[in-house]
């Protein structure tokens, strides 16, 4: 996925979860649009540099979105981090479109569908070939600590929900998988963050064990583009 027009600036604060204020290269200050609702907090420091894509929409009161931000790493690293989770379902399905993300299933690229209801709950997509259909889940990921990356980054009952209902639909016969898009490069492992939210990590491992295929991959991040790239180990 490519954005249109790319600004770039100092973060400055961050009243609430939706709100940025950024200083811009020629000085001006921008109220934006964040488009991540997480707390982010070690990422949105004061003086950090960000990236703004200009918004098609005309009659918002922000003109621009934060979409990227650069990590400041206690070993001297500096990482670009995508911070946009509203992409990242568009962004996993043109992976989709081109991969065949489950091969043991699929002998060729699956037909796919957004938004499918089960029950009372929508997944996010849902392949279906030869008889065979997969529900899939899509995870923004953004938390990095020392190269281990690390989900939710605050407790989140609406992950464990998702996750009980892809054990529901894999008991009446779907096959379901959870995967999580690591929106940055660089890292070595994926875990569940039990420090934060165990609930959400005992969900993980158990619906793991009961069949729910996990997948994790990262994906290649500039100013103006995120692409799922490669995908990381994980341990529950």
């Amino acid at each position: 996925m490519r954005y249109g027009k790319i600004l770039k600036g100092k973060f400055l604060a961050r009243p609430n979860r939706f709100i940025a204020f950024v200083r811009l290269e020629d000085g001006r200050e921008e109220k934006v649009h964040v488009l991540n609702t997480g707390r982010c907090r070690e990422l949105l420091l004061p003086g950090s540099t960000v990236y703004l894509a200009e918004s098609a929409n005309k009659q918002r009161k922000t003109a621009f979105d934060l979409v990227a931000v650069e990590k400041r790493c206690p070993d001297g690293r500096n990482l670009l981090i995508n911070m946009d989770s509203h992409i990242t379902n568009s962004v996993a399905e043109e992976f989709l479109f081109l991969h065949n993300l489950f091969p043991d299933l699929f002998s060729s690229l699956p037909a796919i569908k957004r938004e499918v209801p089960f029950g009372s709950s929508r997944f996010d997509f849902l392949l279906e070939k030869d008889g065979k259909k997969l529900f899939l889940e899509v995870k923004s990921v953004t938390l990095e600590e020392n190269k281990v990356i690390l989900f939710p980054d605050a407790p989140t009952l609406r992950g464990v929900k998702h996750l009980e209902e892809l054990l529901q639909a894999k008991r009446k016969g779907y096959e379901c998988a959870v995967l999580f898009v690591v929106q940055l490069k660089g890292a070595t492992l994926f875990r569940p963050n039990d420090a934060t939210h165990p609930q959400f990590g005992e969900t993980l491992k158990k619906v793991y064990r009961k069949g729910v295929k996990v997948l994790v991959m990262d994906c290649r991040v500039t100013p103006d583009s995120l692409f799922l790239d490669s995908p990381l180990p994980f341990r529950l």
